[in-house]
C-alpha cells in the first residue's frame, strides 16, 4: 500500500472515530495512533493535517488534536457575481478581447489521482526517479553559504546565469548567449508566461505548433492573445506552412519545442532548423523555443542538435528551458535567453511580475548542478526511461493495438497515440479512470478543431514496468467499453 492510500485511509477511519468525542474533547496521541493503526508517523502527522484543514479537528502544536467545536452561524446567501463577466474582458478600440483562462489542461497533468489510480497522465519523474538525496544535499549546503537568505539580483545569481548559458551554448560555446543573457525564472512555465507577456500585446495572434503544450496554449489565451496552428509532422514544424502562417496573420512570434516535442515527441529537422528561424527573421517574427526537454534524453538518443538560440546572432530566438522536469516539481527554477532590447523587456516583466526566484532556490539549483550526483542523475534518469517507454510502447501494440502509435520519441516522457474513427474522448478518458488508470486526453493539445482523437500516455511517473503492464491491462478494459465496437482487440494481459 503506498504512503497517499494509507493516509487516505487512516484520514476515513478518523473521520467516523471523531463523532464518538465531544467537541474540544483531546484525540488519541499521535505515538498511540501509531501503535493502534500501525502505521508511520508521517501517515498520522498527514492525515491529521487533512482533518484540521476540513475543519473535522484542531491541532495545536505540542497539545494534539481535538474535535474541532461546532461550526458557527449559517454563512449569508452569496451576492450577485454576474458583473465581473463584463469586467474580466480587456476592452481595446475594437471592443472586448475575451480572457478566459482555461487550466484543464494543465490540471490534468498536475492533479492527484485517486488513490490506486495509475498515472499515465503524470508530467513530471517518479519519487524513484528524483534525486531526493542530492536534492537535500544540495538545499543544505545551500543553506549554509554566506548570504543565502538575502535578497538576490532580479536578473538571478550570475553563477547560475552564467551555468544556464553554457548549456544553451553547448560545447563550443560561439554564437550563444552569455550569462548576461540569461534572467533566472520560477520554472519553465513562469519564463513562457514572461514571453508571451513581452513578445504580443492583447488581441495580437500567436503562431504555435499543433498539436502542442496546453499550458502555453492556456498561457495566450489568459494575456487575451489569439494562438493560431501551424501543424508538425515526424519531423517537426513545417516551414511552409509557417510562412503560410506568418503572411495570412501577420504574427510577430512562434512558439515551437524543436526537440522531443509535446506531445508528439517530434525532432525538428536539421534541414527545416535553419529554414524555421530564417522564415521568422524575414518576417521580423520572434522564435520562442521552449527546450523543455534536452534533459530528457533517453539512453538511446544519440548526439542531440543544438538549441536553436546556439547560433542566433541577430536576436530572433529567446530561449527557455527548466531544471524543474529533470528534478522535482517544486525545484522551480528555469531560464530566459534572449539578446537585444526584447531583452529589457523581458527583464521588465520578469520584475514586475516576480521580483526575483527566492535565493535559496537558486543556491541550491547551482549546488546541485555543480555536484558530482548531477552528471549521475542524468545517466541514471536516460537510463531508465528508455525500458519504461519500449515496454509502454510494447504492452500497448499486445494489448491495445487500435490505439495507433506515433514513432517512439528518444527523448521526454511520453508516448502519442490515436484512438480509431469514431471514439468519444470524454467517454474513454472517464472509462480509463474508472479502470483505475488515468490518461491524458489529445483535445486540449489542439487550439482548433483536432483531427482526430488522440491519448498522451506517460510512462515516467510509473514506478517501473510492473506498473506499466497493469496500467496497460486496466487501459485495455476502458477501451473494450468506450472504444466502437470492434476497435478493442489485443491479447488479454495475464491478470
Amino acid at each position: 500500500m503506498t504512503e497517499r492510500s494509507s493516509v487516505a485511509d487512516l484520514a476515513r477511519t478518523l473521520r467516523e472515530e471523531v463523532d464518538r468525542y465531544s467537541p474540544g474533547e483531546r484525540l488519541p496521541s499521535s505515538r498511540v495512533l501509531v501503535e493502534r493503526y500501525r502505521v508511520s508517523p508521517v501517515t498520522v502527522s498527514r492525515a491529521l493535517a487533512q482533518l484540521a484543514s476540513e475543519g473535522v479537528v484542531v491541532t495545536r502544536p505540542g497539545a494534539g488534536a481535538y474535535r474541532a467545536e461546532p461550526s458557527g452561524p449559517a454563512k449569508p446567501e452569496p451576492g450577485d457575481t454576474s458583473w465581473q463577466e463584463v469586467a474580466l474582458s480587456a476592452q481595446t478600440a475594437a471592443g472586448p478581447v475575451p480572457r478566459s483562462v482555461d487550466a484543464s489542461g494543465v490540471l490534468v497533468t498536475l492533479a492527484e489521482p485517486p488513490p490506486g489510480v495509475i498515472e499515465f497522465n503524470g508530467g513530471y519523474l517518479h519519487p524513484s526517479l528524483q534525486p531526493e538525496r542530492a536534492l537535500a544535499a544540495a538545499l543544505a549546503r545551500a543553506g549554509r553559504r554566506p548570504g543565502a537568505w538575502n535578497r538576490p539580483p532580479t536578473d538571478g545569481l550570475f553563477e547560475l546565469r552564467a551555468w544556464f548559458a553554457r548549456q544553451i551554448a553547448g560545447p563550443g560555446g560561439e554564437g550563444g548567449p552569455t550569462g548576461a543573457d540569461v534572467l533566472i525564472t520560477a520554472g519553465g512555465q513562469s519564463a513562457l508566461t514572461t514571453a508571451l507577456r513581452a513578445l504580443a500585446p492583447p488581441g495580437a495572434p500567436v503562431l504555435v505548433e499543433s498539436p502542442t503544450y496546453p499550458g502555453m496554449l492556456a498561457v495566450a489565451r489568459a494575456a487575451g492573445q489569439r494562438p493560431v496552428p501551424v501543424p508538425v509532422d515526424a519531423d517537426g514544424l513545417r516551414p511552409e506552412l509557417l510562412a503560410a502562417a506568418l503572411r495570412a496573420t501577420g504574427a510577430r512570434v512562434l512558439v515551437c519545442q524543436p526537440l522531443f516535442q509535446n506531445p508528439t515527441g517530434a525532432v525538428l529537422a536539421r534541414e527545416r532548423r535553419r529554414e524555421v528561424v530564417r522564415i521568422a527573421r524575414e518576417a521580423g517574427a520572434f522564435v520562442v523555443e521552449d527546450d523543455f526537454a534536452r534533459s530528457l534524453a533517453h539512453e538511446d538518443a544519440g548526439a542531440l542538435p543544438p538549441p536553436l538560440a546556439a547560433d542566433d546572432p541577430d536576436g530572433v530566438v529567446v530561449h527557455l528551458r527548466s531544471l524543474t522536469k529533470i528534478t522535482s516539481p517544486s525545484l522551480r527554477v528555469g531560464a530566459l535567453a534572449a539578446r537585444g532590447p526584447v531583452l529589457e523587456r523581458l527583464r521588465a516583466i520578469h520584475v514586475v511580475d516576480q521580483f526575483f526566484v527566492p535565493r535559496p532556490l537558486q543556491e541550491a539549483a547551482l549546488e546541485l548542478v555543480g555536484s558530482p550526483a548531477w552528471p549521475r542523475h542524468l545517466r541514471a534518469v536516460a537510463a531508465a526511461l528508455r525500458p519504461r517507454r519500449d515496454h509502454l510502447a510494447a504492452e500497448l501494440r499486445r494489448q491495445v493495438p487500435a490505439l495507433v502509435q506515433a514513432a517512439a520519441p528518444r527523448g521526454g516522457f511520453h508516448l502519442w497515440v490515436r484512438a480509431p474513427e469514431g471514439t468519444d474522448e470524454a467517454a474513454l478518458t472517464g472509462a480509463a479512470l474508472r479502470a483505475g488508470v488515468a490518461v491524458t486526453p489529445g483535445r486540449p493539445y489542439f487550439c482548433a478543431e483536432p483531427p482526430a482523437v488522440h491519448l498522451r500516455l506517460g510512462f515516467a511517473a510509473t514506478a517501473g514496468t510492473a506498473e506499466i503492464t497493469e496500467g496497460v491491462r486496466r487501459l485495455r478494459t476502458a477501451c473494450a467499453q468506450a472504444l466502437p465496437h470492434g476497435a478493442g482487440g489485443g491479447e488479454q494481459a495475464p491478470a
